[in-house]
């Protein structure tokens, strides 16, 4: 048996699926990406990201992409009775490997020096909306 969870601070799903499902003492994440909480797909509410009126970028914040799933994973984490610390696998994916590796490595550093889950990270040519990261978790509850 599961349960499904859906965290009122993270960003509203781009689909019908929940945030998260507990099954066990397993917590299996959907794709998070980095858009601000109550922002929907209509919206981008993607820090560092400003699009013209054609849906061209204006200006782009890599770091700052970054810097905001990791926000939306320890949300949906908490809201599900888990914590950054139970991260036990990451897979990420990245529309540019040979723009973004390295900046997301650095920043990645920063949030894992005690718990270090495994991590696979995939180059992807486009995500649901006009992000460049999203990341798939698995944690203990």
């Amino acid at each position: 048996m599961s349960n499904k969870i859906n965290a009122s601070n993270a960003p509203k799903p781009v689909g019908l699926y929940p945030h998260a499902r507990k099954v066990g003492n397993l917590l299996f994440l959907s794709g998070v990406g980095p858009r601000t909480a109550g922002s929907d797909a209509n919206d981008s509410g993607v820090p560092g990201l400003v699009l013209d009126h054609n849906g061209n970028f204006k200006e782009f914040d890599f770091e700052a992409q970054v810097h905001s799933v990791f926000a939306n994973v320890k949300a949906v984490l908490e809201a599900s009775g888990s914590s950054w610390d139970k991260l036990v696998d990451v897979t990420v994916f990245l529309v540019n490997m040979k723009r973004d590796f390295h900046t997301f490595n650095r920043i990645y550093a920063e949030y894992f020096k005690d718990n270090q889950p495994c991590r696979t990270t995939c180059e992807i040519n486009a995500l649901p909306t006009q992000i460049a990261i999203e990341l798939k978790c698995v944690a203990t509850i």
